[in-house]
């Protein structure tokens, strides 16, 4: 049931956004912000509190950390070349929204495996690809901040286990099928 509520979520998500927004950059970032909010939700849903901590500080690290790169490394917009010394738009590098939208995709993946990651990375990246469309950024400002978030959910986010009770896992191979039932005490 838990593995279908990320998908559900971000879906319905998607599906409310559209009619305020009036185009895929600002639908990209309410997607960006939506995510954080998702992955808040199941590690409550999870009673995970380990993971609801380990969760705010990578996206605040990654968010912080794509924010004062921005302001260090002056680099134009894709749609203000040329940039002028007066101009306002040299902070393309790294995507902050691309940032917000990474960091809580690569903790899902990190901490509840890819069942929840691959559909938060499929949002994540259609955040990137927004930025990139509507010529906010460049496609490596968004391969930044996808990098700085893989870097902190690795060193920060651990695996997630159930701290007690009964669990089951059935996996399917071409020659046979495996069922297993464990309790942990």
């Amino acid at each position: 049931m838990m593995r279908c509520l990320l998908p559900g979520a971000l879906a319905l998500a998607v599906l409310a956004l559209p009619a305020a927004a009036k185009t895929t950059e600002t639908l990209g970032t309410g997607v960006a912000i939506g995510l954080p909010l998702v992955a808040g939700g199941i590690t409550l849903l999870k009673h995970d509190w380990t993971g609801a901590a380990e969760l705010a500080v990578t996206t605040v690290l990654t968010v912080g950390t794509a924010y004062g790169l921005k302001h260090l490394v002056r680099e134009c917009r894709p749609f203000a070349k040329p940039c002028g010394p007066g101009s306002n738009n040299w902070d393309s590098f790294p995507s902050d929204t691309s940032a917000l939208a990474f960091a809580p995709a690569e903790f899902l993946r990190e901490r509840y495996g890819w069942q929840y990651g691959l559909p938060a990375y499929a949002a994540a990246g259609f955040v990137g690809w927004s930025r990139v469309d509507a010529d906010k950024h460049h496609w490596y400002d968004v391969a930044t901040s996808f990098g700085i978030s893989l870097l902190y959910n690795e060193l920060l986010t651990t695996r997630y286990h159930k701290p007690y009770g009964l669990t089951t896992d059935l996996q399917a191979q071409p020659n046979a099928v495996y069922a297993s039932l464990n309790y942990k005490f």
